[in-house]
């Protein structure tokens, strides 16, 4: 059984904006949400800049009994997920629960934030009561299960932790449930809130960060002089649903899920493989799943880390894949950092915009392509170019490859 799978809705909670809107607007006028760090002290490290987000929300959307029982992690996936549910009208609500409604989600490093604050506490006093909800907050899967909650999914559920790939993974899951008819209906996204001290730390003795002191040059994807990425937190969500059953409730058909892939390198914990074999493959299953030639496919929305070697092999592989033909390509983590697992889900909901739009933003802070052979980058102000697929990729720590192929829908 092989359904049409169809977007009906988004959600989008950025460092650029916290509604589709607020965040595309931000795209076209080239701002950025890099600047310098405020969540913690950081004056002694490598890496001085992040991407957050200033005002979340939370508190006027959960009481305050039900915001200490979630970390601020959980509270990304929920406040995101109810944008997309809202977009889709969809509805779904705990007093009458569906068992075809399924939640599939993503997180690199899930309530890692209230774990080091609990940790801190119990070190500075061994006889500090940890609170009850620790627990509770720092699994992974505390995402899709308070989703689940809030909307009465009681179908499959799942959040997985594929690092930087986790939301093109979580997408990908859930096209193939509704695909395979074991959902109706999914809540797919991810979400991500790293920027604790003890996690930017980990990242920045490792060197992976960016050691650039303006924010405003810090992310440089496929740019010569690019030394690290840009740690960032936020979240998206789209809602995928079964073709026919979404036309039947009259829901906006956004976009639709064509394919999609995902494998690993086996290679390397920290480092791609430099023939790019496994991300070439990855690339080459999904646009094959989706019943597309390489030519076929308009525009790339490249991983573009902003890291020496995975920009490098990650140009390497979209060359090798097209040949000659070269597509459009960015990558657009200068805007909004780079969010880990959360990353793939922004960049399927851009990618969705972008077919609405006709318009391919720029790869911002990239002041000359690095790889000019190998990749059509789109710099400067951006592109207007209608685009009817879209490829985008996700690349993680411990050799995972993602890509998942995204087009206008068609009757």
């Amino acid at each position: 059984m092989n359904r049409r799978v169809v977007i009906t809705g988004l959600g989008l909670l950025t460092p650029i904006g916290n509604s589709l809107s607020d965040f595309w607007q931000s795209m076209q006028d080239n701002r950025t949400g890099i600047r310098r760090i405020t969540r913690f002290p950081a004056a002694h490290l490598r890496c001085q800049v992040a991407a957050e987000i200033d005002l979340l929300g939370a508190e006027e959307r959960f009481t305050q009994h039900r915001i200490r029982r979630m970390d601020r992690y959980a509270q990304l996936s929920v406040l995101v997920a109810e944008q997309a549910v809202q977009h889709s009208r969809l509805a779904l609500s705990p007093d009458a629960p569906r068992s075809d409604a399924a939640v599939s989600f993503g997180t690199a490093l899930g309530g890692i934030s209230n774990a080091e604050m609990e940790y801190d506490r119990y070190h500075a006093d061994p006889e500090h009561r940890i609170s009850p909800y620790l627990a509770l907050q720092v699994f992974g899967g505390s995402a899709h299960s308070n989703i689940a909650i809030e909307f009465g999914a009681q179908g499959y559920g799942t959040t997985n932790s594929n690092s930087c790939a986790s939301g093109t993974v979580a997408l990908g899951e859930g096209f193939r449930l509704v695909r395979e008819g074991l959902a109706q209906c999914v809540i797919t996204g991810a979400a991500e809130a790293p920027l604790c001290s003890l996690t930017f730390s980990a990242f920045d003795v490792i060197k992976s960060m960016s050691k650039e002191q303006d924010p405003d040059l810090a992310c440089r994807p496929f740019d010569a002089k690019r030394n690290g990425f840009v740690m960032g937190e936020g979240a998206g969500s789209l809602i995928v649903e079964e073709l026919e059953s979404a036309q039947k409730r009259g829901a906006p058909i956004l976009a639709e899920v064509l394919g999609y892939s995902l494998n690993n390198d086996a290679y390397h914990m920290a480092h791609s493989r430099d023939d790019g074999a496994c991300a070439l493959r990855a690339m080459a299953e999904a646009v094959a799943q989706a019943g597309l030639k390489p030519e076929q496919i308009d525009y790339v929305n490249a991983h573009g880390s902003s890291t020496e070697i995975n920009d490098r092999n990650e140009a390497r592989a979209i060359h090798q894949f097209f040949g000659k033909h070269r597509p459009a390509v960015s990558a657009t983590k200068g805007f909004y950092g780079h969010p880990l697992g959360a990353s793939g889900a922004i960049e399927a909901v851009l990618s969705v915009l972008i077919l609405q739009q006709g318009w391919i933003p720029p790869t911002r802070g990239c002041e000359a392509n690095a790889f000019p052979e190998d990749i059509d980058l789109v710099l400067g102000s951006g592109r207007k170019q209608e685009v009817q697929t879209i490829l985008s990729n996700s690349f993680g720590f411990g050799g995972i490859n993602s890509a998942i192929v995204i087009g206008k829908y068609r009757p």
